[in-house]
């Protein structure tokens, strides 16, 4: 039985306790997964607004646009939401060099668990990210 949530065509996002909703973020041409992030209120609505994915960095404690110091930006073609709206699909496409990753690589997701290590899947950054993340 679907809940009204589940059946509404109201866009309700649920965000979490800290005012955070998830955001898997894919490539719109493959479905690669580059990157996962959080997103708060003003994140999504600055997304929404521009088309350009923005996000809340709880490291940081502060909204950003994704590519504001590297160039790798990411431009949104379509934003999916679950089920019961507690998780966001955001497709892009990604502009600059392609890097996702603040690593300078295509994805995040470039190493797979074996036993307990970590095999690198993905090829070389695209970019020497010492060269872009300076410190201040």
């Amino acid at each position: 039985m679907m809940t009204e949530l589940e059946d509404t065509r109201e866009f309700r996002p649920r965000f979490n306790e800290h005012g955070l909703i998830g955001a898997i973020v894919t490539d719109a041409s493959d479905n690669t997964v580059l990157m996962f992030a959080y997103m708060d209120a003003e994140a999504l609505r600055l997304t929404r607004v521009t088309g350009f994915a923005h996000f809340w960095s709880r490291s940081r404690n502060r909204l950003w646009k994704k590519g504001e110091t590297s160039g790798e930006t990411l431009r949104v073609t379509g934003i999916l939401v679950d089920c019961d709206q507690d998780v966001l699909l955001i497709k892009v496409e990604p502009q600059g060099r392609g890097a996702a990753c603040h690593t300078g690589r295509r994805s995040c997701f470039y190493r797979r668990l074996d036993g307990d290590a970590l095999d690198f899947i993905d090829s070389a950054p695209l970019f020497n990210p010492a060269e872009v993340y300076k410190p201040s």
